[in-house]
């Protein structure tokens, strides 16, 4: 089970939260609303009051064993730099970090944001999947609970065929495309020959949980 702190229950960072624990992760929230926190205090796995610009706070909360963090400040631009920053400093292995503007986002990469969205942009249900799926790249909802999906090549098939890689027998899914890590050209309908390889992007359809069971694959 992934484990993601959502730091900031705004509008954008509830919804995140929400999505995630829906999306089976153990989720940790934190904000300095005593409200926001107790509306969440029983969606999520834990629920804290805390000033998100102090160190001494995150080090109490989260520690680098955790997979990834969601800063979602909006518009307290100084409390979302600082909070990165010390993530950052924490060590947690991937941050993603909510931004008002360009500047704002090049500051947060800068104290050591991997990845910068907009909320503007963005929705947390399409995060949430990706947050909690990182092999995921898109998806795009099909008809009831079937999705095309962008996954890379889990480890495991590897130097497999399509064939023997259980994409259809085991998984139930079809491989609409390959989009081929080396050249980044795409295979549209691959031979059942072909030899996944690292990098490669599938272009998967099929029911989404079966490809939640795909992307957990290492």
């Amino acid at each position: 089970m992934r484990q993601i702190v959502v730091i900031g229950l705004g509008q954008f960072g509830a919804h995140l939260a929400k999505e995630l624990a829906r999306q089976h992760c153990e989720v940790l929230v934190l904000d300095r609303d005593e409200l926001r926190v107790g509306e969440l205090r029983d969606r999520v796995h834990r629920a804290l009051i805390g000033n998100a610009s102090s160190l001494e706070v995150l080090e109490s909360a989260v520690s680098d064993a955790v997979d990834e963090a969601a800063v979602c400040l909006g518009d307290h631009l100084e409390t979302s730099i600082l909070c990165t920053l010390h993530l950052s400093e924490i060590g947690v292995k991937k941050i993603l970090a909510t931004a008002v503007n360009e500047d704002h986002a090049t500051i947060l990469k800068r104290v050591g944001a991997h990845e910068v969205i907009f909320p503007d942009l963005e929705t947390a249900e399409r995060t949430a999947r990706r947050m909690a799926n990182p092999h995921m790249l898109d998806y795009f909802p099909f008809a009831e609970e079937y999705r095309i999906m962008e996954v890379v090549t889990p480890k495991a098939l590897t130097g497999k065929t399509l064939h023997s890689s259980g994409l259809r027998d085991t998984y139930g899914l079809l491989a609409l495309a390959i989009k081929q890590g080396d050249t980044g050209e795409y295979r549209f309908m691959p031979a059942a020959d072909y030899a996944l390889r690292e990098g490669d992007v599938l272009v998967l359809f099929g029911r989404e949980l079966d490809l939640a069971r795909l992307s957990a694959l290492e």
